[in-house]
């Protein structure tokens, strides 16, 4: 039982330490409304998560890593990803970043939990690591302990995530007091720009498959 909560938890770390969609968006909510937006932005990856478990055990795995999904979920995710980019540096330019933690609180902070789902889902990396290596894992876990294996799976590949990105989120706010309001503005454009590259890159890779 540990072994199957121990494992999932380092293979979660593994994975929610490399950079990409959702931490650049997490580091961004963080420096504008603190460290909830760490909480929100991983319980709606977590959510989405337990959403492909199930999908996965009951067996439609096969779908997910299907060619067709892949690039119509790139094809969706570019241009998500590009659209929040394009609202950071709209924001900037628009003179709506502050350092007022007052204004910020009253600042439109959007639905971080149902963007930590929606950058999750259309990341094709994201399904395709699940209908591979997760795919593997939760069979693992469900040949050693059935369904409960498979909820301490789950368990700790959650915690994984929420952990590390409410660690970054307290990390973020709590240093944002450091920063000018020049140097702020550099970061969230520097931040919208990775959104933009990343949308990009997914949008070009699903083209490329069209082709």
């Amino acid at each position: 039982m540990l072994t199957i909560f121990f494992k999932s938890l380092l293979i979660a770390y593994s994975g929610a330490i490399m950079p990409g969609s959702v931490f650049t968006y997490t580091v961004d909510r963080s420096l504008r409304h603190g460290v909830k937006a760490g909480l929100l932005v991983s319980l709606g990856h977590a959510m989405l998560e337990l959403i492909l478990v199930i999908l996965i055990f009951v067996g439609a795995g096969k779908y997910l890593a299907a060619e067709g999904a892949g690039i119509g979920i790139a094809l969706i995710g570019g241009i998500v990803l590009v659209y929040l980019g394009y609202q950071m540096i709209r924001d900037v330019y628009e003179n709506r970043i502050t350092l007022d933690v007052g204004e910020m609180q009253n600042n439109k902070q959007g639905n971080m939990f149902m963007a930590g789902m929606a950058l999750s889902a259309t990341n094709p990396y994201f399904l395709i690591w699940w209908s591979a290596v997760g795919l593997t894992l939760i069979t693992s876990s469900y040949n050693s302990l059935g369904v409960l294996g498979i909820a301490i799976f789950y368990l700790g590949h959650i915690l994984g995530d929420i952990s590390w990105y409410v660690f970054i989120a307290v990390m973020v706010s709590k240093t944002r007091h450091l920063l000018n309001i020049r140097a702020y503005k550099i970061i969230i454009v520097v931040l919208a720009l990775c959104l933009v590259g990343f949308g990009v890159s997914f949008f070009a890779g699903s083209i490329r498959h069209i082709i």
